[in-house]
């Protein structure tokens, strides 16, 4: 009889995690999400105990698209991305000053020049695999066309996809070349991807629907809202996840939130009194904001949670992080060059989230 494979007996094939998994949920701040009343039992309790709680992590910014791209690009805000491009699907048009020393782009736009490069770009220079699965999606890489409305803002019966959830159709280094109808699918897709080491993406980046990710409330066409509706799409997708040979070969998965609360007066402008635009880490504004955070300095404290075979269950870690500290560490496992922002010495390294070595 043949010996059992890696896969088989959970036995890992290095030192670190090879397969990333990402989960990125919406709007909430960290008391809220991970407190003790929160309306994500599954996510605050069960997750925190099998995993390590992040209880000093940042957004960027707000709204939620420049969030998005600065996970997978280090890029920071420009006005539109900072106003998620809802209004139309602008084309970026750089200043006439090239990049800074940190690869920010000068210029104003929501689509990224051929130039700036994104962690999907640097995994297949590497001869690694990644994959990003939109719930809702209708088609392979659905993004709307150049300098057009957006068609995808709110949520519609049958159709809750938005494309400002989905950062990897924001780069020309991505929509004008193959690599995004191969790789930028329906969530669908992932079920028959996870069945094999072979077809599972070193990187899987899932985005929920507009109900599912816990950016809606309560409707007629999503049930339960806001957390309650997120925590049921994790019971359901997690154990996927945890279950697939890649995961239980060499995995990591990180559930995080987007951005924190915002809080709107009565005029529904931003309330400054009920709304997180608190940073970390000594966050540079970019060259194309004043403030990431619209009215502050950053997006607002919103945790996140790490499953893994390389750290502890049930375990806390209190150093600060955010969205540039998660892209460093993303290519620090990957042994990739750091993109954008994640090139800041100030960030702490993400080595110290492993605090379990197997």
């Amino acid at each position: 009889m043949a010996a059992p494979t890696a896969a088989e007996t959970g036995t890992p094939s290095s030192g670190r995690a090879r397969h990333v998994f990402i989960i990125v949920l919406e709007n909430e701040t960290f008391g809220t999400s991970f407190g003790a009343n929160s309306d994500a039992p599954f996510l605050a309790k069960e997750l925190t105990s099998k995993g390590e709680l992040l209880t000093h992590y940042y957004a960027i910014g707000h709204y939620s698209l420049d969030n998005y791209i600065a996970m997978v690009s280090g890029q920071a805000p420009t006005p539109q991305t900072q106003r998620d491009c809802i209004h139309d699907y602008q084309d970026f048009a750089p200043a006439a000053a090239a990049a800074d020393s940190f690869g920010q782009v000068k210029g104003s736009g929501c689509v990224y020049p051929d130039s700036v490069r994104t962690i999907a770009n640097q995994l297949e220079a590497k001869g690694l695999t990644w994959g990003g699965y939109m719930e809702d999606m209708s088609r392979d890489c659905q993004h709307p066309e150049l300098n057009q409305p957006d068609d995808h803002v709110k949520a519609k019966p049958g159709d809750q996809y938005v494309t400002r959830h989905n950062p990897f159709v924001y780069f020309h280094s991505l929509i004008d070349h193959p690599t995004c109808d191969a790789h930028v699918a329906p969530l669908t897709h992932l079920d028959a991807d996870l069945k094999s080491i072979a077809t599972t993406p070193n990187l899987v980046f899932i985005t929920p629907n507009l109900c599912n990710d816990g950016h809606d409330g309560v409707s007629a066409i999503c049930v339960g809202g806001h957390l309650k509706s997120a925590d049921r799409f994790l019971q359901q997708m997690v154990p996927k996840i945890l279950g697939s040979p890649a995961y239980r070969q060499d995995g990591m998965l990180i559930i995080t939130f987007d951005e924190g609360k915002l809080g709107y007066d009565e005029n529904h402008t931003i309330d400054p009194q009920k709304t997180d635009v608190t940073a970390c880490c000594k966050e540079p504004t970019g060259p194309n904001v004043t403030m990431p955070g619209i009215i502050g300095p950053g997006g607002g404290r919103i945790g996140a949670v790490i499953l893994s075979r390389y750290v502890k269950p049930g375990s806390r870690n209190d150093t600060e992080y955010n969205h540039y500290a998660l892209l460093r560490g993303l290519e620090d496992l990957f042994g990739l060059d750091h993109l954008g922002y994640a090139q800041d010495s100030g960030l702490n390294s993400f080595d110290g989230v492993f605090n379990q070595r197997p």
